[in-house]
């Protein structure tokens, strides 16, 4: 038995279409064509009813408000001509004003749909090692951070690899770790200081309606601010397609996470009762401030989380609930 395990097996030299060489059936192969391939679900670009709706009330707002500017210089010119002339100006400054407002707005909207773009061109990359899929995806990842100076080395030094590797999976692992970690370092800050400051906020706050209102805006303004950080820069309507965005995503991932510790560490062991009922609302509305965030990188990020961690609400709240007991205890103190 051990001369079986030991003696070497002689190197031969056959053809396939022998008679005495049989063939094993391709199932390995079969197995991996047979793997199902992650598919991104196309944009639908139709008129929806909802799309049709708008349209047709900007249409006629647009219609109303030429009218009225009409009516207006109108009878500027009949009460004095210098009158209609000032009227001309500001009418024509409102409207060269108007129309670099909405150049502004959809190349906001088209800068976020191009983030998305990349994402989902990624991911397939990713799921299929496509190397050219890949490299046109670095470099437009490339030109979207052209703007940030604090990247310019990082990006030079990607530059200078880009023709050193062969997988395109590799290729994309690489930008993401040259490029986006000092990226998610800062966005993971600023995820956990807005989430403290909510906290801290509404467990002062002495109406249930101010904090509301603080929370929505410090939501809101995080969810801009992670959005610039990745190259974003999102406008108004913008910041409305991103919130909804957000939403989407959480409605997807599961919304709260009620699966994540630290919920289970509040919820399960009931560490909230320890607290008074201020200091709970605080650490509550801190946790749902803290997990918009972290769905907020998720959407506003340009490439999947593959080479580095994504981040989870123990990553940025994790303090939240120390904090209070901390204050709590001081308080007890007094």
């Amino acid at each position: 038995m051990s001369d079986e395990r030991t003696s070497p097996r002689r190197p031969q030299v056959f053809r396939l279409d022998e008679a005495s060489i049989t063939l094993a059936p391709p199932e390995v192969a079969q197995a991996e064509a047979a793997l199902p391939v992650p598919v991104v679900p196309r944009r639908s670009w139709g008129m929806s009813l909802a799309g049709l709706f708008w349209s047709a009330l900007g249409g006629v707002a647009s219609l109303a408000a030429y009218v009225g500017l009409s009516r207006l210089v109108e009878s500027l010119f009949a009460r004095a001509e210098w009158l209609g002339y000032v009227g001309v100006a500001f009418t024509g400054v409102l409207v060269a004003a108007a129309v670099l407002l909405a150049g502004r707005e959809l190349a906001g909207l088209r800068r976020l749909t191009r983030i998305d773009e990349i994402r989902e061109r990624a991911t397939l990359a990713l799921a299929a090692d496509d190397r050219p899929a890949a490299e046109a995806v670095v470099r437009d990842v490339l030109n979207l951070s052209a703007g940030m100076p604090t990247l310019a080395r990082a990006r030079s030094e990607l530059e200078g690899h880009l023709s050193g590797i062969i997988d395109g999976a590799d290729l994309l692992r690489l930008a993401e770790r040259t490029l986006l970690a000092g990226l998610d370092s800062r966005a993971r800050q600023m995820v956990s200081d807005a989430a403290r400051n909510v906290s801290v906020v509404t467990a002062v706050s002495p109406r249930a309606a101010v904090d509301l209102a603080f929370v929505l805006y410090s939501a809101v303004m995080l969810m801009r601010r992670l959005a610039m950080l990745y190259g974003g820069r999102p406008g108004t309507l913008g910041t409305f397609r991103l919130v909804r965005h957000v939403l989407g995503h959480l409605a997807v991932t599961g919304g709260m996470a009620a699966g994540d510790t630290l919920v289970q560490q509040i919820v399960g062991q009931g560490l909230a009762a320890r607290l008074s009922a201020r200091l709970g609302e605080g650490v509550v509305n801190g946790l749902l401030t803290a997990r918009l965030g972290v769905a907020a990188i998720a959407v506003t990020r340009p490439l999947p989380f593959t080479a580095l961690p994504a981040p989870r609400l123990t990553d940025v709240a994790g303090g939240l609930m120390r904090k209070a007991e901390e204050d709590e205890a001081v308080a007890s103190r007094r």
